[in-house]
C-alpha cells in the first residue's frame, strides 16, 4: 500500500528512511509548537487554543500534503508571518486578533483559487532557472543564520547589528558541540547522519541538565537546555480559537482599504515562502526538470492552501511549507511519507506535549538547520557567475534574505535585481511578463510595509 501511495522504489527510497525523514523534520519544526502560542498570545489569544490549532493544523496540511503532492515537505503556521500577525496587522493596524484570523481564512481562499487555476504554478515557473538555485541557496544560509540566532551563537548587538554569543552559555556550547559532531557524522557518511546528530545533542544536554543540574532560562522562566519531562500526557485540549475567525469578518471588511493590505500581505509573504521552499526542496531532490519547471507543483500549491483555511478555521496564522522540511531530506526524505510521519507526529504531539516541549530545544534543532543549511547553500554552484546579471540577481536574493530575515523578502529583492540587470544587459525581451508584473507588486508590497 505505501508502494502504491508514494512510489518508494521510484523515488530510490525505504519506508524507514521516510520514517527517519520525517521525525528528523518534525523535531525540526516542533519549535512552533510552543513559539507560536507565545507570538499570537500577544496579539491576545489564548496560547493553549493556539497550541492545539498549530497541532492540529500542521498535522492536517502535511498528511495533506503527504498524500495529495508526494512531496516531502511539511506544514505548520510560519515565522514571519505570525509575527506580521500580532504586530503588524493587529498591534499596528489595530484590528482585532479575530479579524486577523478573517483575514488569513481569506487569504487562504484566494491561495486556493489560484492554486487551482495554474495561476500560482505559472508564477513559479516564471521565475528565471538559475534565481531558483539563489533561492534555494539563500534559504539554506537563512535556515543556518535562524539556528546560529535561535541558539545564542548568534546575537544582536548594539554596535554591529549581530554579533558573536557567549562561549560560556551551556546553549551556545551545546549547539556547537551539535554542529561538529552533525558535520562529523555527515562527512562519514553515517545513515542519517542530521538525525543521529540531534539525538546525541539531546542526550548530552539532557545529561548535563539531569545530572549535573546545568539549567539555563528564558525571559518568561522556561528552560531552554532538553530535560527530561516532568510529565508525558496532555489531556489540555483548549479549542476556544475554532471558528473565531467568523466573528471578526465584519471588522475586516468594516475598512476595506485597510482589509485589502492585511489580506495582500498574508497572501504575498505565503505566496513567495512557499514557492522559496517548494522550489529549494525540488532542486534538492530532482523535482525541478530541465526547462526550471517545478514537477507536480498544483497538488503541492492546493495542499498549502487547504492548511491555510484550516489553520485560520481552528484558529492560528497561516499555514506554510516549511523551510525546515530540508533537514528531513537531508537524511533521505524523498516522497510524502516523510510528511505524513511528521503530521502524524503533530497529531500526537496534542498528547505529549510536554515531552515535546522539554526536548526540541534550539540548541538541538540548531545544528540541523546549520549543517541542512550547508548542504542547501551547495546550490550555489549552479549559477553562472561570470553573467553579471544572474550574479547580481543571486548575490541580492541570498543577501537580503538573510539579513531582513525573509523568505519573501530576499526573494522581492533578487526579482528586482533581476529586472534592472536584465535591462542593463539589453535583453529587456527575454523578461517574461509576469516577472515584470512580480516587480510592480513587490515595489507595490514594500511601499506599504517598510
Amino acid at each position: 500500500m505505501l508502494e502504491k501511495l508514494f512510489k518508494l522504489n521510484a523515488k530510490n527510497t525505504s519506508v524507514k528512511t521516510e520514517i527517519i525523514a520525517g521525525i528528523t523534520t518534525f523535531l525540526a519544526m516542533a519549535y512552533i509548537l510552543g513559539v507560536n502560542p507565545g507570538i499570537l498570545g500577544d496579539a491576545g489569544m489564548d496560547p493553549q487554543a493556539v497550541f492545539m490549532a498549530t497541532a492540529i493544523s500542521a498535522a492536517i496540511a502535511s498528511i495533506v500534503m503527504g498524500l495529495l503532492a508526494n512531496y516531502p515537505v511539511a506544514l505548520a503556521p510560519g515565522m514571519g508571518v505570525n509575527a506580521l500577525f500580532s504586530y503588524t496587522v493587529v498591534m499596528r493596524m489595530g484590528f482585532s486578533w479575530q479579524a486577523a484570523l478573517a483575514a488569513v481564512f481569506v487569504s487562504g481562499v484566494v491561495f486556493l483559487l489560484i492554486s487551482v487555476t495554474g495561476i500560482r504554478k505559472m508564477i513559479i515557473n516564471a521565475i528565471p532557472k538559475q534565481l531558483k538555485l539563489a533561492v534555494g541557496a539563500g534559504i539554506g544560509f537563512f535556515i543556518a543564520f535562524v539556528g546560529l540566532k535561535n541558539a545564542g551563537i548568534i546575537v544582536a548587538n548594539a554596535s554591529t547589528a549581530v554579533g558573536l554569543g557567549s562561549f560560556q552559555s551551556p546553549i551556545v556550547l551545546l549547539a556547537v558541540f551539535g554542529i561538529l559532531v552533525t558535520i562529523f557524522l555527515v562527512i562519514k557518511k553515517v545513515p542519517a547522519a542530521v538525525f543521529v546528530g540531534m539525538i546525541i545533542t539531546a542526550a548530552v544536554g539532557i545529561v548535563a541538565h539531569e545530572a549535573f543540574g546545568v539549567s539555563v532560562l528564558d525571559a518568561n522562566g522556561l528552560e531552554l537546555m532538553p530535560a527530561l519531562p516532568t510529565s508525558f500526557i496532555s489531556t489540555n485540549f483548549e479549542m476556544s480559537a475554532m471558528g473565531s475567525f467568523m466573528d471578526g469578518m465584519g471588522e475586516l471588511f468594516a475598512v476595506p482599504g485597510a482589509a485589502f493590505v492585511a489580506i495582500f500581505s498574508f497572501l504575498f509573504v505565503d505566496f513567495f515562502d512557499t514557492a522559496g521552499t517548494l522550489v529549494a526542496i525540488g532542486n534538492r531532490i530532482g523535482l525541478v526538470n530541465d526547462k526550471g519547471e517545478l514537477e507536480n507543483a498544483e497538488k503541492a500549491l492546493v495542499a498549502d492552501a487547504v492548511g491555510t483555511v484550516v489553520g485560520a478555521a481552528l484558529g492560528t496564522s497561516t499555514v506554510t511549507s516549511f523551510v525546515e522540511s530540508s533537514s528531513g531530506v537531508g537524511v533521505g526524505g524523498r516522497t510524502g511519507l516523510t510528511a505524513v510521519t511528521a503530521g502524524v507526529l503533530f497529531l500526537l504531539s496534542i498528547f505529549i506535549s510536554p515531552i515535546v516541549l522539554s526536548t526540541a530545544v534550539s540548541a538541538v534543532t540548531a545544528p540541523a538547520l546549520v549543517v541542512v543549511g550547508i548542504m542547501m547553500a551547495q546550490q550555489l554552484k549552479g549559477i553562472d557567475w561570470d553573467d553579471m546579471v544572474f550574479a547580481a540577481a543571486g548575490f541580492i536574493t541570498v543577501v537580503f534574505m538573510i539579513l531582513s530575515y525573509s523568505i519573501s523578502n530576499g526573494i522581492a529583492m533578487g526579482f528586482i535585481a533581476y529586472t534592472v540587470a536584465m535591462v542593463a544587459a539589453g535583453k529587456v525581451k527575454q523578461i517574461n511578463p509576469i516577472v515584470w508584473a512580480l516587480v510592480i507588486i513587490f515595489i507595490l508590497y514594500f511601499g506599504w510595509l517598510i
